[in-house]
């Protein structure tokens, strides 16, 4: 079995865990508790290690199976007055520390015996996680985990009995499996995915599929003036501005790392309080080191952050990939006071009934000279009138605009619409659109369509080298583009209707001429049988 084919089946195994576990809760109330054990076990994995390598020789050595305590319960009691000196190490190292008691091996212990103190031990561990592991505390990390929720029992025994099942069942589904970050990280995307098949609408607050996903964070790893040339060897800074559980963004880390190459420090922001305590989760349990990503919790559209508010040119921050999949057509206060925003500035405001174009253009303000931005948006914004329009047309105008991507329908768990990907630069070679209508190339499902690897390549491809294709693919210049009134609909420049077949007519009227023939002459033979009959021709 591959180590990827392992990964899925830790995944598989953990899911039906979570099926079999969450009874009568929804998906989405027990997707919080699920994840966050799972968190927990990698941070204990990770530190246990890490403190393995640290301490070598002196890493005690357990009595055998009988022996249900963790080595580092045993070094701790045994070397105290060394424990601040070994913590302040770990922090150095892997950037954080774990009480012994807190650990994944003491809580599996603890749910295994059916202790009376496992809820007590849960709720001091992830308030010690948020506030102590990490040298920059991640308050309310844990803030959706309501461990005295009815929906887990009616009094604190039948909850603490709830979380002992749960917890031993999960220990003893990954005991078989690697649960080195790789696995862990493969396992709650894996999850997340799952998850979000079972919440419907609410998919679409923390998740984009990963076929999606991989497009968006493969153009942007692109080199931006050459695409062709290939990957970029670095990116300084990358974000998600609706960022959700992060998994645009660990794409992106993904294959820039698999390229040979490395990103700076990664950005997201995401408004969902549960959803943002999922994407910090997520960075972490992926290996990212708290200084490696800054994830905020805030409002976009408001533009809450102060990062993105620095109004000295020289500290202003600029991104050389942006990706986002943010709400769709959503509903927003475009008041006047947001006219003069510096992210509207010159382009107006996208309509009240729509914010698609506000959350482009507040991701595109930040977009550096170099970079390359990708988000997925309804169709309507390639064709809507009024303050679109006008957006739209100072876009393509400027000559920002690269590239529109056409994807099927049904793809996503939120929405069946089908929707679009815009690639954006602020300098481009290109002096046209590129135009891909990839809405027939998809594999059909019951309940959802998908793309597979060659549907995806083949979008890749021809972004990568602009390539034209009949009925697939279009290099559009500004004057036909402006001759159609600025409107981007796809079908305007690549329908994938078929052709009708030429008529040649005087084939045609050669073989009406041998039918008519034919006609004649069984009519002919028809009545002569009539008038032997002694009755009339037809």
């Amino acid at each position: 079995m591959t180590q990827q084919e392992q990964h899925n089946q830790l995944g598989s195994t953990l899911w039906k865990i979570a099926d079999e576990l969450r009874g009568a809760m929804n998906a989405d109330s027990f997707r919080d508790y699920m994840l966050s054990f799972l968190f927990l076990k990698y941070l204990s994995s990770n530190y246990e290690e890490a403190a393995k390598r640290e301490l070598g020789s002196d890493y005690p050595k357990l009595d055998g199976e009988e022996d249900t305590r963790t080595p580092l319960s045993i070094w701790y009691a045994a070397n105290a007055d060394d424990v601040p000196e070994f913590e302040a190490q770990m922090r150095k190292k892997v950037h954080y520390v774990i009480e012994p008691i807190y650990l994944w091996k003491s809580i599996s212990e603890l749910a295994r015996s059916q202790h009376e103190d496992l809820l007590k031990t849960l709720k001091e561990g992830f308030k010690y996680i948020e506030n102590e592991s990490f040298e920059s505390a991640f308050q309310g990390l844990f803030s959706e985990i309501h461990l005295d929720s009815e929906k887990l029992g009616k009094n604190t025994t039948e909850r603490n009995k709830r979380l002992c099942t749960i917890v031993s069942k999960i220990s003893a589904g990954i005991a078989e499996f690697s649960t080195d970050s790789d696995a862990l990280g493969d396992a709650y995307e894996y999850l997340i995915g799952q998850f979000a098949a079972g919440s419907g609408k609410k998919a679409g607050e923390f998740y984009t599929p990963q076929q999606i996903s991989g497009i968006l964070s493969e153009i942007v790893t692109l080199d931006c003036q050459n695409p062709a040339a290939g990957k970029k060897k670095k990116l300084e800074h990358v974000l998600d501005f609706a960022c959700g559980s992060g998994s645009l963004l660990l794409n992106v880390r993904k294959r820039m790392v698999q390229a040979g190459g490395s990103t700076g420090k990664i950005y997201g922001q995401e408004k969902n309080v549960t959803t943002y305590n999922l994407a910090r989760m997520n960075m972490l349990l992926h290996g990212m080191k708290d200084t490696e990503f800054d994830i905020f919790h805030g409002d976009t559209l408001l533009n809450q952050w102060g990062v993105l508010n620095e109004m000295n040119p020289a500290k202003k921050p600029k991104f050389d990939a942006i990706v986002a999949n943010p709400p769709f057509s959503l509903r927003w206060d475009s008041s006047s006071d947001l006219a003069e925003d510096f992210r509207f500035r010159g382009y107006g405001l996208a309509p009240k009934s729509a914010a698609d174009f506000a959350f482009l253009l507040h991701g595109f303000h930040y977009l550096s000279d170099n970079g390359t931005m990708t988000i997925i948006l309804p169709h309507g914004v390639l064709f809507r009138g009024g303050a679109e329009e006008r957006i739209r047309t100072k876009l393509l105008k400027d000559n920002h605009i690269d590239t529109v991507i056409g994807l099927p329908s049904n793809l996503f768990y939120s929405t069946g619409i089908p929707v679009c990907i815009l690639v954006l630069k602020k300098c481009t070679r290109a002096n046209d659109v590129l135009f891909i209508n990839a809405s027939e190339h998809f594999d059909k499902g019951k309940r959802q369509n998908a793309l597979n690897e060659d549907h995806i390549a083949k979008i890749i491809d021809t972004y990568q080298h602009r390539k034209e294709e009949e009925r697939y693919s279009q290099r559009v210049t500004m004057a036909e583009i402006e001759e159609q009134g600025y409107n981007l609909n796809i079908t305007r420049y690549v329908s994938t209707a078929k052709p009708e077949p030429k008529v040649d007519l005087k084939e045609v009227n050669a073989e009406l001429r041998t039918v008519n023939k034919d006609i004649k002459k069984h009519t002919d033979a028809h009545n002569e049988f009539l008038k032997e009959l002694g009755l009339p021709p037809v």
